[in-house]
């Protein structure tokens, strides 16, 4: 019998696969919750709702804290009818309104009650039900809060979800006013209480029922709270009366850790919204843990399923958001550098100096069922640590942290070296060792985000493009600190060398001479090119490791019909077999991916098409509430005339919501050099004059104006 060779598909063909192991048959769309839902976050904390604000059993929707539902139903009804919605929306990233009415009832007409849901989190769920009654004569009905609670792992609710039923323990208070949940398994345990201010008229299994009796323009109103558990990744939270925190009469931490961020106006209405919806998302999906005595802050990934610490997110939205500040920076290196890798173990792909992939905390996790505990499934992360590291350095001149990670910086280059590189032949390349590892650990993570340009899948392991170029630059700023900071001149040397060799051979064995020229998107493990033509193409840019004399040709191919829809850059040439343009890395624009071609093109002195990509994302950013999705779906802009989104994208995803981040640098040509920061600018016509007021770098505030090529940088207030 043939041996069967692992693929991105089957990454671990020789073992056998549970097919209802969590993760195995997700769901591809998100149904249930409609085309609206009312998402709410704050640190480690998610509450995702229909617009109603309910949460009907058996939906992905409820509240989530640290990859555990805490409530996967509630749903509030009048005599057993749902309310209708007159209008809901997010206050806050952590409060929502909700606007309802009720239904015709058998002795209620339409619209007799005005129902108002406020709800917000810190610290846990709040809740305030408030009705008012318009009816001519006195009105009575039940008020019924269906609760419920299944006590899931994130990983599981979009998928098949475990019945613990059987382990749910309740300990209901008889009067109602606190509804107990209680969970253990083989040492993991959760808990969930509801506590009602109102004492419900009588409980039915784990429903709170109030009998309602209004005489006309009669108010009455409930409160209910849901606390959660302090941990990583919990953030300090508003508090105070529920309407104090609505209309700000409280001091909300959120608004005062912005208060440090740099700020920015413009002509361009849109990139200056952009940016104020870049600031609100960072201060939503930041998270904050202890390290020692310092509390640092740094980015999750995205909301609802990624508020955790990724590597490669979290890394690349720190590196956007620079020009915001230094302190997501700060955090991301710190918490990455305290989880590094320090030993082989293949259930997690763990290597010594290897940055991890994900983490979970949920059972599954804990029990280890699935390897996030850290899960280090990822071949560019390690790079990208030392890049921000580099990155963070010539913004702040910081050079204590550098030396304080000196061996953390030197255990990734040895990670390179000794694990990335797996067959010595100059390449980092991937292929998991774990049964439920990732096939693909790039950042085209799907199991078909690699493809050759026919259609077939490669065979591991595989060295994507990017990775080298992430790789070369990696060494070269590795170099430069070392002349630097870390003083240590031979190892300085030692990397450029090294660098300059992985270039010559990068471009003697990734360059594709046919359709114009373009870079293999990476070698399989036969070392065959994987001839696709692909959005990596603007991460090599970025990295530097191109030949002047290629850019062009990369330029060209990125603005190209084939690649660019006129909202951004696809993920995949439409000329390919594989192309999709809702397949999620075979053909959708990735607004991140397409602001790194931005700086990638900026880089290599093509200012006009860089502007021009970034004013097609300010466009599509405009389509969205003036912020960018995860992904849209990658139809010529001619076609559709409006931006389609990707069916199941995250929203806020960090490092979209960071990408304006990475326009406006790229606009401003906003570099630091030698403790001072140097702008280029080469600002469009169509966006006018941008100001940055109050950018952190090197100890100081500077000040930042610019209009067409003219501009200047000081600091601020001289």
């Amino acid at each position: 019998m043939a041996q069967v060779r692992p693929t991105p598909a089957n990454p671990t063909p020789n073992t056998p696969q549970d097919p209802t192991r969590p993760g195995a048959q997700a769901r591809a769309l998100p149904p249930e919750l409609g085309p609206n839902p009312i998402a709410l976050v704050s640190g480690a904390t998610f509450m995702y709702s229909d617009p109603v604000g309910d949460v009907p059993a058996g939906t992905i929707g409820g509240l989530v804290h640290r990859d555990t539902r805490l409530l996967n139903q509630w749903v509030l009804t009048i005599d057993g009818l749902r309310l209708l919605e007159l209008r809901s929306s997010v206050v806050d990233h952590y409060s929502a309104q909700f606007f309802l009415t009720n239904p015709t009832l058998p002795d209620l007409p339409a619209n007799s009650i005005a129902v108002r849901r406020l709800r917000y989190l810190g610290e846990g769920l709040h809740e305030r039900i408030e009705l008012f009654s318009f009816a001519p004569e006195r009105v009575r009905f039940e008020l019924r809060l269906e609760v419920g609670n299944d006590f899931a792992d994130i990983l599981e609710m979009k998928t098949t979800i475990r019945d613990r039923s059987e382990r749910i323990q309740r300990a209901h208070a008889p009067n109602g006013s606190l509804l107990l949940f209680q969970y253990e398994q083989d040492g993991f345990t959760a808990q969930t209480s509801v506590r009602s201010s109102r004492s419900p008229d009588r409980l039915e299994g784990d429903q709170l029922v109030w009998a309602i009796d209004l005489a006309p323009h009669e108010f009455w109103r409930v409160e209910l709270n849901v606390p959660v558990p302090p941990g990583f990744g919990v953030t300090e939270a508003v508090r105070g009366d529920i309407a104090d925190i609505f209309h700000h009469r409280v001091e909300d931490p959120a608004a005062r850790w912005l208060a440090g961020a740099a700020q920015l106006s413009s002509d361009h209405l849109v990139l200056e919204r952009a940016i104020a919806r870049t600031r609100s998302d960072m201060s939503a999906l930041r998270m904050e843990m202890m390290l020692g005595e310092e509390r640092i802050s740094l980015p999750a990934a995205g909301m609802p399923w990624f508020l955790t610490l990724f590597g490669r997110d979290t890394l690349i939205t720190a590196y956007q958001a620079l020009t915001f500040g230094p302190r997501l920076a700060k955090g991301t290196l710190l918490a990455l550098a305290h989880h590094q890798g320090r030993q082989c173990e293949d259930f997690t792909d763990e290597e010594p100096g290897k940055i991890l992939h994900e983490v979970r905390f949920g059972e599954l996790t804990q029990q280890g069922l699935m390897p996030y505990s850290p899960y280090y499934g990822t071949a560019d992360a390690t790079q990208l640590w030392l890049i921000l590291l580099s990155e963070y350095w010539r913004w702040t001149g910081d050079d204590d942290l550098v030396r304080s990670l000196r061996d953390n910086a030197l255990a990734a280059l040895n990670w390179i070296d000794r694990y990335g590189d797996r067959d010595g032949d100059g390449y980092v390349e991937y292929a998991t060792r774990s049964p439920e590892g990732l096939g693909n650990q790039c950042w085209r993570d799907s199991w078909d985000g690699v493809r050759f340009a026919d259609g077939r899948l490669p065979v591991l392991p595989i060295a994507t493009c990017e990775i080298q170029g992430y790789t070369y630059d990696a060494k070269l700023r590795l170099a430069e600190l070392a002349d630097g900071p870390l003083a240590d001149p031979a190892l300085a040397d030692r990397l450029r060398t090294d660098a300059h060799r992985l270039r010559e051979s990068f471009n003697r064995d990734f360059w594709i001479a046919e359709r114009g020229g373009y870079y293999a998107v990476g070698l399989d493990g036969d070392k065959n090119r994987i001839d696709s033509m692909t959005s990596n193409l603007g991460h090599l840019l970025w990295s530097g490791i191109v030949p002047q004399e290629r850019a062009a040709a990369l330029a060209r191919q990125l603005l190209s019909e084939d690649m660019f829809s006129g909202w951004g850059i696809r993920t995949l040439s439409r000329r390919d077999a594989p192309y999709n343009a809702l397949g999620y890395h075979l053909g959708t624009v990735w607004p991140h991916d397409t602001s790194i071609s931005v700086l990638g093109l900026s880089r290599y002195g093509f200012r006009d098409e860089a502007n021009q990509v970034a004013l097609a994302l300010l466009d599509t950013a405009a389509e969205f509430g003036d912020r960018l999705p995860e992904a849209i779906a990658g139809f010529e802009r001619e076609r559709t005339l409006f931006a389609i989104p990707y069916p199941t994208a995250c929203n806020p995803q960090a490092w979209a919501s960071a990408a304006p981040l990475s326009l406006t640098r790229a606009m401003l040509g906003l570099h630091p050099v030698d403790g001072q920061l140097v702008a280029d600018p080469a600002v469009p016509p169509e966006v006018g004059r941008i100001k940055i007021r109050g950018i952190s770098a090197f100890g100081h505030r500077w000040d930042v104006e610019a209009v067409g090529t003219d501009g200047y940088v000081r600091l601020a207030g001289g």
